[in-house]
């Protein structure tokens, strides 16, 4: 693992009466003016700057006067849970009379807006199909919604194929000719600013003379949950949103379930971090679209009964619970793959495949092994009928999608559909073909990186001078977030006295430390750890990539280095 600063403009810019070290760590992530710190909704682009949203209005305004039934067609992860509970909870608020959502089950239908889908929802008898989180590739499923003849409303953030759908209106910052200069918006971010444009042409057709707007702002916990977990860039409009969000889940305002997955999960809403967003309630709201049926997530972030949102949030924690069973077995088979394999022979780009894999899960695994061998890794299982389904992730410096853009036109009958970003996708191929794929698919790779694109590197922010091993420094970072992708947590880099160790639960490492040039101790976690490695080790020195974290025990605050890379020096 490489350990290297991160590079910083040759000025510093201008950033009020900062302290040094907050105006460093926010120029080193491309903040360039005071203005982009001002997390308040006023600073929110305006939505007139998003194609195609006055017809989406069009459409809304219409079915409202019209008590039209209204149908949300969402995706089973986090961004569409949230996305489809922003749409329903929005609606119903603006004074839709007749709103329900179908979230496709992803083992029976996949993905997006399919003419099966289509099927299914017309049981429901809806005059306007809304997609959240998807619909912007979903070409047949359109066409036959339109066939049936419905109006459909396409919201959606994910990037668009050669052909966009005939919907009656589309709201996408990526589609073709779109202003808005925010391209990051994730799912439930776009149905957010539908909302907002509705109420503001409700406003000017004065439906609210006589009577207080409603408040859609009390949307904004479910906003910053779904962006937060779909890992969407947090530029300077999306960190608005986050952290208005993560604001009313610290003041007790939050939704019921997300009250309730706090408490199962043992997490103090008023302490809550955009990490606990990605890493606490995202996965365990993941874990039903993964294992079961995402409806378990949405209905817990529906509800207003905290007793139902409770039992609920428990399901929720159990399916977590299994699917970190069912990933921890996959990892061992993955790694039992590739252990008799010397480095050096390893291919750049990594195909795997176990026909006993979940198909929910090999999105994680993916990421797990591309985290552990620093290379593109593409999981697949088996999709039943003789066809695989493959989740890939990538490494920075390798566009996934394009990757597979260019093995499709090399070998055009070696793939079915696949689609993706930068960074994750997915695809599907029959089983006979996988050894051709996945070698076709090394290629590639080798093709775009070297050998030492292949390592792993970590960025950091420099070193901490003794005195800054404080709580107010410590607090002081955790409010200067909200912290995420391409807006990472502020991380550290040192050597230190390691003093004591020891092994708690099965893979993290407790330690004490003192600095090379103090006499501070200071308490380090470092977690998913190598136990054998370091049971029995005889270490004096290590060298650390940590972040400065705040650690509460019986009531007393203390400063803990959260550690995210530890080696002996």
């Amino acid at each position: 693992m490489r350990i290297e600063p991160r590079p910083l403009p040759a000025t510093l810019p201008f950033l009020g009466d900062l302290p040094p070290l907050l105006t460093r760590l926010y120029a080193a992530r491309g903040v360039q003016s005071q203005a982009e710190l001002d997390k308040s909704l006023a600073r929110l682009i305006p939505f007139q700057q998003l194609k195609g949203i006055e017809a989406a209005v069009d459409l809304l305004v219409t079915a409202l006067d019209e008590r039209q039934r209204i149908l949300i067609v969402g995706d089973f992860d986090a961004d569409g849970a949230t996305a489809s509970t922003v749409g329903l909870l929005g609606l119903r608020l603006l004074g839709a009379a007749h709103v329900d959502y179908l979230v496709p089950n992803r083992f029976e239908y996949g993905y997006g807006l399919t003419p099966e889908i289509v099927e299914v929802a017309l049981t429901r008898e809806p005059h306007l199909l809304i997609t959240v989180d998807n619909g912007i590739s979903s070409v047949e499923g359109v066409a036959a919604a339109k066939a049936a003849g419905l109006k459909v409303l396409v919201t959606d953030h994910h990037l668009p194929g050669q052909e966009l759908p005939a919907a009656d209106a589309i709201v996408n910052p990526n589609q073709p000719g779109c202003a808005f200069p925010s391209k990051a918006l994730a799912g439930v971010g776009v149905i957010f600013y539908v909302l907002m444009a509705l109420r503001a042409r409700l406003r000017s057709l004065g439906r609210y003379a006589n009577q207080a707007q409603p408040n859609i702002g009390d949307l904004l916990d479910l906003v910053a949950l779904g962006s937060v977990a779909d890992v969407v860039p947090l530029d300077a409009n999306n960190r608005i949103l986050v952290h208005q969000g993560l604001e009313r889940i610290r003041a007790g305002r939050a939704r019921p379930g997300i009250k309730a997955i706090l408490d199962v999960a043992k997490r103090e809403a008023s302490r809550i971090t955009s990490t606990d967003l990605g890493f606490i309630l995202g996965p365990r709201l993941n874990a039903a679209g993964r294992l079961d049926d995402m409806s378990l997530g949405i209905e817990c972030l529906l509800t207003a009964d905290p007793e139902l949102a409770r039992d609920m949030a428990v399901q929720l924690d159990d399916l977590n619970k299994d699917r970190k069973s069912i990933e921890q077995g996959m990892q061992r088979e993955a790694l039992a793959q590739l252990k008799d394999l010397p480095v050096e022979s390893m291919p750049f780009g990594l195909c795997l495949f176990d026909p006993d894999w979940h198909q929910g899960v090999i999105g994680i695994l993916a990421s797990r092994m591309k985290d552990r061998y620093h290379r593109p890794t593409i999981a697949f299982a088996d999709a039943g009928d003789g066809m695989l389904k493959g989740s890939g992730r990538s490494v920075q410096g390798f566009h996934i999608r394009d990757a597979l853009s260019v093995v499709a036109a090399q070998h055009p009958d070696l793939m079915g559909k696949y689609g993706g970003h930068a960074m994750a996708a997915g695809l599907s191929l029959p089983q006979e073909n996988f050894p051709l794929f996945a070698e076709a698919f090394d290629a590639e790779v080798r093709r775009q990186l070297r050998e030492e694109d292949l390592t792993g590197r970590l960025l950091t922010d420099g070193a901490l001078a003794m005195t800054e091993f404080n709580l107010e420094l410590a607090r002081a970072l955790r409010d200067a977030g909200p912290w995420g992708q391409h807006f990472p947590e502020p991380l550290f880099h040192g050597v230190f006295q390691l003093l004591e160790k020891r092994i708690v639960g099965e893979r993290h490492l407790k330690v004490v430390l003192k600095s090379e040039c103090g006499s501070v101790k200071i308490d380090g976690i470092a977690f998913g750890i190598d136990p054998q490695a370091w049971a029995n080790a005889r270490v004096d020195w290590v060298e650390l990539a940590y972040k400065l974290d705040l650690n509460e025990f019986r009531g007393k605050e203390s400063v803990q280095l959260m550690i995210a890379h530890i080696e002996p020096r």
